[in-house]
């Protein structure tokens, strides 16, 4: 019998209860710096930057996400230096998302580390579990695009405007479209 918490399950990309009362409570705590955060349009970046800090795991000096912003958990995301997130971004981060240096991603684009299990059975238990992202530096990603589940985008690459991006891009790679592909230079 596995007796990790539902949080450590997820934490460790397992399957895990979305609506256990720990994590409900997380998400809770997370919902109220939300709209902290919100409410900052006139804010600096050096003042909207503070906040960050207050609930990811990690942020580097000059990260500039501009409201509204949207996230699960908070704690499982890690910008570099110098990146930007332009307005309504979303952040499923049910596990670890990282976000390297001067990566600069466009509005409404949504990182989807939450999974579901293919099996229905599963599914009706309201199971589900966690792939973590990784995003390089200096990356481009444009408005409306998707980032999903497990995916890793290398240094340097640029991602379509409304591209779905379902697998892994390489270091100084183009891709788009849906589902996105890679394209020449």
């Amino acid at each position: 019998m596995d007796v990790r918490s539902q949080k450590q399950r997820m934490l460790a990309g397992d399957l895990y209860i979305a609506d256990d009362p720990e994590l409900a409570e997380d998400n809770r705590r997370i919902s109220v710096w939300l709209d902290r955060y919100n409410a900052t349009n006139t804010k600096t970046q050096p003042e909207r930057q503070a906040l960050l800090t207050e609930a990811f795991a990690q942020v580097g000096e000059g990260c500039n996400i501009r409201p509204p912003f949207h996230c699960d958990y908070g704690y499982n995301i890690s910008l570099g230096r110098g990146v930007f997130l332009n307005f309504n971004c979303c952040i499923l981060d049910v596990v670890a998302v990282s976000i390297g240096d001067m990566t600069q991603i466009g509005p409404g684009v949504q990182i989807l580390t939450a999974d579901h299990p293919r099996d229905p059975v599963e599914r009706r238990r309201m199971l589900e579990f966690g792939r973590p992202i990784r995003i390089g530096a200096n990356v481009w990603i444009g408005g409306g695009a998707l980032i999903m589940p497990g995916v890793t985008i290398g240094d340097n690459a640029i991602i379509g405007a409304g591209s779905v991006v379902t697998r892994d891009v390489p270091a100084g790679g183009i891709a788009a479209g849906n589902p996105a592909r890679l394209r020449g230079v």
